[in-house]
């Protein structure tokens, strides 16, 4: 029995954030106006984690890092087109499609969070907007609350199209990504990766 060579790509950072951010995101996004205090704790903790994943994506290591998996967005194109013809190349961190998906997804979390955080000023005069748009009106608490509901719902969007991808990679590839994203391990079977 033969047992494939493993390596580590996804630092424990990287993995704490991944899915602290997927429960504090969920539990936001389920909670809203019926539990408005672990909603906005909710909300205050992605905010946290995008700020940690953003330095980390400078400091971090190699696989963490944007210059590793930020493109031109051509290069995601064809990705995805090569993806469609089943013919992607494999990589061991972020593909450019993935890469542009972290990118989507961590600028639409952050408007969704400032968004919410002057709506949270704006309507309950409460958080550290509430002094400044506490008195804002009720025209500016309807538009600060549909950007929040529009922002929420297209990152769940995103986290659809996020994961029908993390399935068309793992059987286009022949590997778990999920797991990977517990373990940090992936297997190092094709010479030609990156």
């Amino acid at each position: 029995m033969t047992t494939q060579a493993m390596v580590k790509i996804w630092d424990p950072l990287v993995r704490i954030f991944h899915w602290s951010l997927v429960a504090a995101f969920f539990t936001a996004y389920f909670t809203e106006d019926d539990f408005l205090t672990l909603h906005t704790y909710a909300g205050y903790t992605v905010l946290g984690l995008i700020l940690i994943r953003f330095i980390w994506g400078f400091i971090g290591p190699h696989y963490a890092r944007f210059s590793n998996f930020v493109t031109r967005p051509a290069t995601a194109w064809q990705y995805l087109r090569d993806t469609l013809a089943l013919r992607a190349k494999r990589y061991l961190g972020h593909n450019p499609a993935g890469g542009a998906m972290i990118v989507l997804l961590l600028i639409s979390l952050l408007i969704t969070t400032l968004s919410g955080l002057a709506a949270y000023g704006a309507v309950e005069s409460a958080g550290p907007l509430g002094n400044w748009l506490g008195h804002a009106g009720e025209n500016w608490e309807d538009v600060l609350k549909e950007i929040h509901e529009f922002f929420a719902n297209f990152t769940m969007l995103l986290v659809a199209i996020h994961v029908l991808g993390v399935i068309v990679e793992s059987l286009l590839h022949r590997e778990n990504l999920v797991r990977a994203m517990y373990t940090g391990n992936k297997p190092v079977d094709n010479p030609t990766v990156t």
